[in-house]
């Protein structure tokens, strides 16, 4: 058998508290094989091949805050390391500590739209949103995968993501008319200078990078001139495409991988 090598780590990121699942790939894999993540003994859940290249998928370890080498050790039949048959991902997993709470994704897209509406358009209000259905980002057509299982080829489809678009209301006021109409012009400006409304994918993962959503302009302007206060305002909607409430939901699961092979203490000194 080859040597192995290490060719990648999905994801290459997780909490502190472990129970993560990890994907190792890589190739001259054996059978059986002890993992390592950060010199700790992670849990192997399974080994195959696929075209031609072995994966790996295990359980991470709880582990301190840091960035830790991946290993993977190949080992005989009766569970002891191969001398010689070891690879090395120096760095390739970083553990991250966990937040009591993670942000929901439409909480951060709210804040970033109220980030840039205050920094660009004086003394606006934003109401909303109401969520509706998207006709332009939407569909209805299920994902569907080809994966290699122990019998052949099997087919996992899944439910697409839930897209909705968001509908915002824009109002501002002011006792003086002229003032009215010169917000009214910014918040003109703001709609055509804004026709993206992006955020990092990952609050905590710049690496990740960023996901943006089309943002316009949605019905007429909506303008009240006179009131017993007397308080001019104007509202106008503002409308956010093709958000995704969630990411779909798998409908066929596939079947566990044969060869399923779990660690021995071999490897007694990486033991947590």
């Amino acid at each position: 058998m080859a040597l192995p090598s290490l060719t990648s780590v999905t994801p290459s990121s997780g909490p502190t508290s472990g129970g993560d699942i990890l994907r190792l790939a890589g190739t001259g894999f054996a059978a059986r094989v002890a993992v390592r993540l950060g010199g700790l003994r992670a849990e192997v859940l399974s080994v195959r091949e696929e075209a031609g290249a072995a994966y790996v998928d295990v359980r991470t370890p709880a582990h301190a805050v840091g960035t830790g080498d991946v290993e993977v050790f190949n080992l005989s039949a009766e569970g002891s390391p191969i001398p010689g048959e070891a690879a090395v991902l120096p760095g390739a997993y970083r553990y991250l500590r966990p937040r009591v709470a993670k942000e929901a994704d439409l909480t951060r897209l709210v804040r970033t739209l109220l980030r840039e509406l205050k920094r660009q358009v004086p003394s606006v209000v934003l109401s909303g949103p109401t969520m509706r259905e998207s006709r332009r980002y939407s569909t209805n057509v299920l994902h569907e995968d080809v994966v290699q299982g122990p019998s052949g080829a099997e087919l996992v489809r899944r439910r697409p993501a839930y897209t909705v678009d968001l509908a915002f209301t824009l109002t501002v006021a002011s006792e003086r008319t002229a003032e009215l109409f010169n917000l009214m012009a910014a918040v003109v400006t703001f709609l055509n200078r804004n026709r993206w409304l992006a955020m990092p994918r990952e609050a905590e993962d710049a690496s990740r990078g960023t996901v943006r959503w089309e943002m316009d302009a949605d019905g007429e302007v909506r303008t009240q001139l006179g009131s017993r206060d007397d308080v001019r305002a104007f509202t106008w909607g503002l409308v956010v495409r093709g958000f995704d409430v969630d990411s779909g939901l798998p409908l066929d699961l596939g079947k566990a991988v044969a060869g399923t092979h779990l660690e021995t203490d071999s490897l007694s000194g990486g033991t947590s």
